[in-house]
């Protein structure tokens, strides 16, 4: 026989399973999945591409209603979704649809003219030749620019891969 005080904490941990108990923690269920599912991804930082602004191992959120209402803009880092795969990169948009872009002497040229980037520490110490960004798309590449090229490179990508931004 248990004493009232141990009746207590048993009640406290494991209330009675009433109907209104049961449905109220599948509504909290049911809200938790969709939420972390459709609106707000889990989003772990791999790779150090995105340095100095997101760290490898970090942890983020995509916000996924980020681009509900318009496009992304030049400067906005933002979350694509690998054609084929389950994998989210997380990558700085450089160049919109219309624009041309290059890399010239560590420097980003957007329709020529050097573009300012205060969240890129080192220059890049490649050059890539100029390229149109077709419209529906997105030029992206990673902030660490003093990695080799094939390491933070993802180029053009259209918007119906980018799913949102990060949240922090």
């Amino acid at each position: 026989m248990m004493s009232p005080s141990e009746s207590r904490t048993w009640r406290f941990f494991f209330p009675s399973l009433t109907v209104p108990f049961l449905v109220r923690v599948a509504c909290v269920a049911l809200s938790a999945y969709l939420f972390f599912n459709y609106l707000c991804l889990p989003l772990f930082i791999q790779g150090s591409s995105m340095e100095p602004t997101y760290h490898n191992g970090t942890f983020s959120f995509c916000w996924r209603l980020s681009y509900a209402f318009s496009e992304p803009k030049r400067h906005d880092p933002v979350v694509i979704r690998l054609a084929g795969k389950n994998a989210l990169l997380l990558k700085r948009v450089v160049a919109v649809g219309g624009e041309t872009v290059e890399f010239r002497d560590g420097k980003l040229i957007v329709d020529g003219r050097e573009v300012e980037e205060p969240y890129v520490q080192y220059p890049c110490d490649w050059d890539m030749s100029p390229r149109t960004v077709e419209g529906g798309s997105v030029y992206v590449v990673g902030d660490n620019r003093s990695m080799p090229l094939e390491n933070h490179y993802f180029g053009q990508t259209s918007l119906s891969r980018v799913i949102g931004a990060p949240l922090w």
